[in-house]
Parts: structure tokens; sequence; C-alpha cells
């Protein structure tokens, strides 16, 4: 007898369904499991075996196949472990087929029978909602983030027997349900907030503009000015993330199994800080069967890379592609995969390999060009904002008057936002100035004659290359939109070419 059970495998972030067939027929005891099953797809004949066992069922004697269809794609994990069984005990006559097909079905086995969460939920329930599935048995742990997913029924399973009598007409389960408003209502608790920062103002000016138009920086210090400290607080200003924002973050975050049990979705923009010593596949992602790295899993949110120069050059350069095009491609032998990787830069360094500055240091100028030389000049160029982080005086310190809060920040750079999202209502593909195209900037950063003179004299005395030039243009742009102006004006465009020290060759 032939029992098919409908599940639902990841590759990249997209999900993809996969058609559990099991055949129970005669002859010698044997489990067999075709369609290209990893190492841990083919354990679960174990696991499966002893769950059924555990769980009051028999197996049927008998060779019995297996077939995870399309048999042309490679199947990984534990979450097959579920349909599999399933499967078994409907092909050997202990449960009716009739609506076996009409859910989709995933969860890890354990010994006793019990079911254990898997990875990727969130994009297989949005894949049985866009196959039209009556349902979706999750494990219990998994049932919140799918339950997201609206116009689907997510049915929580905690064991083998449940699912078994939950398939069978025998036992009623209350579909989960997440009210998705209610999660963007919590308020959300930052441990930090630019409150705790002691002076630094025009610092703190760059990293609201930069916020405000999500636009990539570089800090440039000696050690204990607070260059992590100022970093660190970035995301408490940025705008909420969106519904849609928040499902393609919470899909990556799925991927790597950073959810944790009862979570439904990340709803704060994620803030990610890789040591220095990471690799390129750390970093872009991949591996084997490529898995996203930490520019993905930084997607909606920021990435901060503390002690740029101590990167490897090669993973550095790696970046260049993302940051332009804000998704990573990534080819193997198995196939290529694209995953998202629309991230704000954050990146900290000293000025010299002492950590001194320039006047003060005890390296030749030789040695700190070789040093800044570790950063090449293409990557510099994506990096909208370069600030100079001054050591912080003595008065500012012991200073007891309160500064801005990160709320208070955060308000402007909203209305910043809103701006920019009726700025760019026809282009959906645009979500912040940062992200204009050339094309774009013709239009929405057209200035006049007494401003375009001062960018001019800039570009000329600075020697800045043609994507600095859009750098200056999307940072002016910005500006005016924090000062309500509709046009961009000489203090707009001077304080953006401000925001170029290493343009400006500060460190020769």
């Amino acid at each position: 007898m032939v029992a098919k059970v409908c599940s639902a495998a990841v590759n990249g972030i997209e999900a993809y369904p996969v058609e559990v067939e099991v055949n129970a027929g005669n002859g010698e005891t044997l489990i067999v499991i075709v369609g290209l099953p990893d190492a841990a797809v083919k354990e679960s004949r174990d696991r499966v075996t002893t769950a059924i066992a555990n769980s009051g069922y028999r197996f049927a004697m008998g060779r019995t196949t297996i077939n995870l269809a399309p048999a042309d794609v490679r199947k990984e994990g534990p979450s097959f472990d579920l349909p599999i069984a399933v499967g078994c005990i409907a092909a050997s006559g202990q449960l009716p087929h009739k609506h076996l097909e009409d859910y989709v079905i995933v969860g890890e086995l354990a010994l006793t029978g019990a079911v254990r969460p898997v990875k990727g939920v969130l994009q297989i329930a949005l894949s049985a909602r866009l196959d039209g599935r009556a349902g979706l048995l999750v494990p219990v742990e998994n049932a919140a983030e799918a339950a997201v997913v609206a116009g689907l029924k997510v049915y929580p399973i905690r064991n083998l027997r449940e699912a078994v009598t939950f398939l069978a007409g025998t036992l009623e389960l209350a579909p989960a349900t997440v009210d998705t408003t209610k999660l963007f209502d919590q308020p959300q608790e930052n441990p930090v907030d630019f409150l705790d920062v002691k002076g630094q103002e025009s610092v703190k000016r760059a990293l609201e503009v930069a916020a405000a138009g999500g636009h990539n920086l570089l800090l440039v210090g000696p050690p204990g000015t607070g260059k992590s400290m100022l970093a660190k607080r970035i995301s408490t200003i940025l705008p909420p993330l969106t519904l849609e924002e928040a499902l393609e973050t919470t899909k990556i975050h799925s991927i790597v199994g950073l959810l944790g049990a009862g979570e439904s979705l990340v709803t704060q923009r994620p803030f990610r800080s890789p040591h220095h010593t990471v690799s390129d596949a750390g970093l872009l992602g991949g591996g084997t069967n490529p898995s996203p790295g930490e520019i993905s899993l930084a997607h909606g949110g920021v990435l901060f890379l503390d002690e740029l120069p101590e990167f490897k050059r090669y993973v550095l350069e790696t970046l260049r592609q993302p940051l332009e095009e804000g998704h990573i491609i990534i080819s193997r032998a198995a196939g290529t995969m694209s995953f998202p990787a629309q991230f704000m830069l954050v990146a900290a360094m000293n000025p010299t390999p002492d950590g001194k500055m320039p006047s003060e240091s005890r390296s030749s100028a030789r040695e700190i060009q070789k040093y800044l030389g570790r950063i090449s000049g293409p990557l510099l160029d994506r990096i909208d904002l370069h600030i100079e982080v001054p050591a912080v005086r003595f008065r500012e310190m012991a200073s007891q008057s309160p500064g801005e809060t990160s709320a208070q920040i955060r308000q402007r750079v909203i209305a910043a936002r809103q701006v920019q999202q009726q700025r760019f209502s026809n282009r959906p593909r645009i979500t912040c100035n940062a992200r204009m195209t050339s094309r774009d900037l013709k239009e929405f950063c057209v200035l006049d004659e007494p401003t375009l003179e001062i960018l001019k004299f800039a570009m000329t005395d600075m020697h800045l290359s043609a994507r600095a030039y859009d750098r200056i243009l999307k940072v002016s742009r910005t500006i005016a939109d924090l000062a309500g102006s509709e046009s961009i004006t000489v203090d707009h465009v001077s304080e953006a070419v401000q925001y170029r020290s290493l343009d400006r060759q500060l460190w020769t």
C-alpha cells in the first residue's frame, strides 16, 4: 500500500513542496529512503521506527520504500521525521488516507514520539499558503512563527500520536493565532540609549543623518573616545520595521535557528557585530549547503565592523557587491542562491597603527599610509559618512546636564523617513535616500547655481571620485529632509562634504 504525505523543505530563503511517498511491501524487512537524502534524513529511519513503536503503533513488516520528491533536489535536516512516520503508519493501514494530502507536515521526532522544533517554518508556512493547503502541522515551539502567515491554519503538534489522531479525525486541535499588530505595539526595551553618551554632539548629529537616510558610516578616532559605544546605540534611533521587513528578516533568522521557542516575529532591527577574524563564508554566507552569513542576518538592521583595518582585506572586498545591490549571490556546485543583504554598515577604526592621532603617533607616515591602505578606495567610496571621533573633554564627562534620549532622536529620524517614503511612493525598490540610483539623483537632488559651485570646489579640491559625488548628493538630500527643506541648499551640501574625512586625506 502506498501513502502520500505533503511536506516542505527550504532552499536558500524560500521553501518548496516535498511529497513523501511511503510504500509498504513484502519481502525482507528493510527501510530504504530515496530522493537525495542527506545523513540527517537517512538517520530518520531509526528515529521513526522507534518513535512509532513508543507511540503505540506497529511498523509494517517487509520492505518499506520512502521516496522524497522531487528526487533531483537534495533533502536536508530532520524535519521529514514526522511526515515519514505519518506516512509509514498510513501505509500500514492504521490511518485513513482521506485527508493526508490536505495538510503540510514538518517536525523532528524524539525516540519517545515527541515532536521537536525545526528551522525554516515561516518559509514553509508561506509555501503551504501559496499551494492552497488546508493547514500546516508543526511542532508546538514553531506554531507562533508559522501563525503570522494570514490565511493559513496552523496546528501545533506535541507528539506523533496527537498528529495521527488529528489526521484521523478523532481529535480536534485549535489553530494557533498571532496578532501581529500587538507584536509591533509592544514597547521595545533597549539596554542602551544615547542618553548615556557624554559629549560628542557632532558625532551624534552624523549618526542621526546616517540613520535618517540609511547611509553607511565610518567612525575614526583614538581608543576610548566612544566609537563602539556610539555604534551600538545607532539601532535605537532607526525607524521601526514594517511587517514586510519583519517577515523577510524573520525568514533569515528562522533558517539559521536564531528564533527562540515560541517567538513568532523579529520586530526589532537586528544588530550584528562579527569579530575581525570572521571568514568570508561567515560574513557573506556559504558552505557546502549555503546558509546566510552575518550580512544577511543584519538585513534590515546594522552590521557593525569594529577595528575595520584588522579584517582580512579580501573579506572586506567581498562587501562591495552587497553594499551596492542589497543582496548577495552565492554560487556552488549544488546551485546558486540569493540572500537579501540590505543593511546599514557601521564601521570603526583607529587613525594610526598605535591608535593615537597622527600628531601624537610614533608611527611614520609610511606606516600610517600602509595601515589605512588595508581599506581600499572602492570600499571607502561606498561608505557615505567618514566621521572623526575626538577625545571627550573632562568638562563634558563631568557634566550632569542630560543629553537627548534615543527616543527624541528617533522621532526626527522617523519624520525624515516618512518624507522619503512619500518621495519614493512610486518606486517600491527604494526604501531610503541611500538606495537612490544615478537616475533618481538627477530627479530628486537638483542643485541651484551657488550650491553647485560649492560642490564643484569640493570635488576639485578633494579629488573625489564620481561615486563619492553621488554619496555627497544623497547625504545632502537626507540633511535637507531632516531640516524639512524641499530643496538642497549650500548649508546642506557643506555639511555633507564635511562628512568625507578620509577623502580630505586628513591623515597624510
